[in-house]
């Protein structure tokens, strides 16, 4: 009989390289710490203004004309987003998935903004909700970052020509790789500021909406017929609120109600003077159509700093691109708002307070990236 022997095993390895292990390990995104840490401070500054502005009213909004520490939460929000656009959307390589993207983000901000600041909650210590679509308010704060982000990432998206391309470290290299982003907020700038001293504003009437109030009821005339004042009842930005909004629609309780001019009580809240102007009673939208224009300008600026971020590799370049620019704004708006060509106001958004606060939001970003760099 034959004898069977068995066939000696042959043992094959597989062998996997490290480079195919590491290629299907999910890339993580990496975040700017600087950035996350100025935007909490930022929610933080936003709380306490809420909470103790009433109480310190040196920290609340400036009821006209000027500068208080709350007016400068909106437009470091606005910074922090225009920040974080190209950090965002240089990870997206298909334009329709960016903008589609984009679009989303933006209708869920307008969403949540007509929700929160819209009059749904209208009652919520006796727990009653609902909205009377006659009196809504249109506008608010999520709406005016949700208009301002709309704009300028898709200036973003479809107007960048170099993702990914490094550049030297020249003073205006970024701004030169960017240009038409620049020129686009230079025609908002001139679009706004034809806007606010070239449109005629006439007589106006308004009826007392509010229930609490002694002059329920009553109709009250402000006399105008002016161009170019801004003043709180003659200026084109409640103007063009009223004519296209509607006065039912607008804030029922504006900053203006605390000026001198209003109350004896000023800068606190208070029962109105005896024959103050009947202006003092209407209702003024601060995050209205006119101011939320020259607002898309604060996220510009922030877009630049993402920008440089994003090009230039060292943290000396980059902070001197940042500090330089900072200064720039800040000392810009000081002299528009001192030489009386531009005052500071919040309500209005005018230019002068775009570059103190955009230039404020500038400086403490930096301070803060090298506290957390070096």
């Amino acid at each position: 009989m034959a004898e069977i022997k068995a066939e000696p095993a042959h043992h094959h390895t597989l062998v996997i390289p490290d480079t195919d292990i590491s290629a299907q390990k999910p890339h993580k995104t990496q975040r700017v710490a600087s950035l996350d840490i100025f935007r909490g401070l930022t929610v933080a500054l936003m709380i306490l203004v809420d909470d103790a502005g009433g109480e310190w009213p040196v920290i609340g909004h400036a009821p006209w004309h000027g500068c208080n520490l709350a007016d400068f939460v909106m437009p470091f929000f606005l910074f922090i987003v225009g920040m974080a656009i190209p950090l965002a959307l240089k990870r997206i390589s298909s334009r329709g998935k960016a903008v589609k993207k984009v679009v989303f983000r933006t209708l869920k901000l307008l969403f949540w903004g007509l929700l929160l600041q819209g009059g749904f909650s209208h009652a919520p210590d006796k727990l009653t909700y609902g909205v009377d679509m006659k009196m809504i308010r249109f506008c608010g704060i999520l709406q005016r970052i949700a208009f301002a982000y709309l704009v300028v990432a898709l200036a973003e998206i479809f107007l960048k020509d170099a993702q990914s391309k490094d550049i030297p470290a020249g003073h205006f290299s970024v701004f030169r790789l960017y240009c038409w982003h620049w020129l686009v907020g230079a025609c908002i700038l001139i679009m706004y500021l034809a806007l606010l001293y070239g449109t005629y504003v006439p007589d106006w009437h308004f009826t007392v909406h509010n229930k609490d109030s002694v002059d329920y009821g009553k109709v009250f005339t402000v006399s105008c017929n002016v161009r170019g004042k801004l003043d709180p009842p003659c200026n084109a930005v409640g103007y063009i609120d009223r004519e296209v909004l509607g006065i039912s629609h607008m804030y029922q309780r504006p900053a203006w109600r605390r000026s001198e001019a209003c109350t004896v009580n000023s800068p606190y809240e208070g029962p109105f003077k005896i024959g103050a102007p009947s202006w003092c009673h209407a209702p003024f939208e601060p995050e209205g159509i006119l101011s939320s224009i020259s607002a898309i300008l604060s996220t510009i600026i922030g877009v630049h700093f993402g920008h440089v971020l994003v090009h230039l590799k060292g943290h000396s370049e980059r902070l001197k691109q940042w500090i330089v620019m900072g200064f720039a704004l800040l000392i810009l708006g000081i002299v528009l708002n001192f030489t009386r060509a531009i005052p500071l106001n919040k309500q209005l958004y005018t230019f002068s307070y775009v570059c103190v606060t955009s230039g404020a939001a500038a400086l403490t970003f930096s301070a803060i990236y090298v506290l957390v760099r070096f």
